[in-house]
């Protein structure tokens, strides 16, 4: 995997981590309270400016079938729930949301990220 391909997957798990957090989404999406400046609208750009490409070229970026598996079941969940809902405060403690939230943290699992020893 070259930088750009091992660049685009950080980001990725890095979105994905924002998105299977809910402190951070209370925080940051909600509140306001920084250090961060994000919201849930910027959240799903960046998301998808890196997924489409991953999912074309996951081989590239050593992404195993496993994962890549587990990465569709999230991405389907995520985006179909995107496309009805843009207000975090509304959908921050639904049944829903916390099913995506689970399904990230799959995903986190399923790459071994850790925010702390990733760059």
């Amino acid at each position: 995997m070259n930088n750009k391909e091992a660049q685009l997957v950080r980001s990725l798990l890095e979105t994905i981590q924002w998105i299977s957090d809910k402190d951070y989404q209370r925080r940051i999406w909600i509140n306001a309270e920084g250090p961060e400046c994000n919201d849930f609208g910027e959240t799903v750009n960046m998301y998808s400016s890196d997924i489409d490409w991953i999912f074309q070229h996951y081989q590239q970026c050593t992404i195993s079938e496993i994962q890549i598996l587990i990465l569709r079941k999230f991405h389907n969940k995520f985006k179909e729930f995107w496309q009805d809902n843009d207000w975090p405060a509304s959908f921050i403690d639904t049944p829903e949301w916390n099913e995506i939230i689970e399904l990230a943290k799959e995903v986190l699992r399923a790459f071994h990220y850790n925010p702390e020893t990733s760059e």
